[in-house]
């Protein structure tokens, strides 16, 4: 049995994952979707980069899993590399979702060349957090209005240390197994730091012809993905 630990990205909470579940139980694995500090049910936490990683690091061993598969989808994708390089030979896979990833001493902004700005200015003017998206940011992103309507009400403002605070790897991240999901609406191509890890022999690239949220847009067929990252299934 495989374990998942799955964490979604800004603003999201554990119950982003609520129609991924029963498709990873009903395949007879354990699950475990998980809220990050200051988000959701935990709004109000403190929260910096260094936290979520513990949170992260924190629920595998206090649920003292073996064979772990971490998913990170998005902003989650920094903190869950971080921590697959900290539980040792408890990691099976890790698996980022359309996401970023870590680089040492790099932060959620460092890849944000040109948004860094608005990101900031958002974290700035709205007391130390970054505000969620409005409506028009999902479009052409394959959700229906009424997807959209839901992660627009659960969505909580993220607070905004853990995207400006820099990352530490404890190993060089094309070091770990690991499949990089690409959602093809968002972007056509993975990121060229993404790009480099993928020529390795550890790092898979999977393509989901959706948008960014495909936890919502297209569940089922995230299920077959993630059973395929953790070697349940064969590839189509």
């Amino acid at each position: 049995m495989t374990d998942f630990i799955l964490v979604a990205g800004t603003w999201l909470g554990s119950w982003a994952w609520d129609e991924v579940v029963p498709g990873l139980r009903a395949a007879g694995h354990g699950v475990h979707p998980l809220t990050l500090s200051g988000l959701a049910e935990k709004r109000g936490l403190p929260a910096g980069q260094s936290t979520h990683v513990h949170d992260i690091v924190d629920e595998v061993e206090r649920l003292d899993l073996r064979d772990v598969v971490l998913v990170g989808h998005s902003y989650s994708g920094i903190p869950v590399g971080q921590a697959a390089a900290l539980i040792g030979d408890r990691l099976a896979r890790v698996v980022f979702v359309d996401s970023n990833v870590p680089a040492n001493g790099e932060s959620f902004v460092s890849a944000w060349p040109d948004g860094r700005a608005m990101v900031e200015a958002s974290i700035a003017e709205n007391g130390g957090f970054w505000a969620p998206l409005i409506e028009a940011d999902f479009a052409g992103q394959g959700l229906t209005a009424e997807q959209i309507a839901r992660i627009l009400s659960g969505s909580t403002p993220h607070p905004g240390a853990t995207l400006t605070e820099p990352a530490v790897l404890a190993r060089p991240l094309g070091e770990l197994p690991a499949t990089y999901v690409k959602c093809l609406l968002d972007w056509a191509v993975p990121s060229d730091d993404v790009v480099e890890l993928l020529k390795g022999e550890h790092w898979q690239l999977v393509e989901m012809d959706t948008g960014h949220w495909p936890m919502f847009s297209q569940p089922r067929d995230l299920v077959r993905v993630l059973l395929d990252a953790a070697g349940q299934r064969p590839q189509q």
